[in-house]
């Protein structure tokens, strides 16, 4: 059985790469049992569309709100 530390790993590194069958299956069934994890989960998806808006805000070239540079 996945303990809450390997979930979390397991959710953080699905954002990097594809996790496999078996991976997802027991990622999925400690999901079910676990409303800790499934609110990490939550909170990383969040975390994720925050990142997207923040980097496609910028991505129109007028640097954003960067600050100056450090003379």
């Amino acid at each position: 059985m996945m303990n809450c530390e390997q979930a979390t790993r397991l959710m953080s590194d699905g954002e990097d790469r594809d996790l496999s069958l078996s991976e997802k299956a027991a990622l999925r069934l400690h999901l079910m049992m676990c409303v800790g994890c499934r609110r990490f989960s939550s909170q990383v998806g969040v975390l994720r569309q925050a990142m997207k808006r923040w980097v496609d805000r910028d991505d129109d070239g007028d640097g954003g709100d960067a600050a100056p540079p450090v003379t």
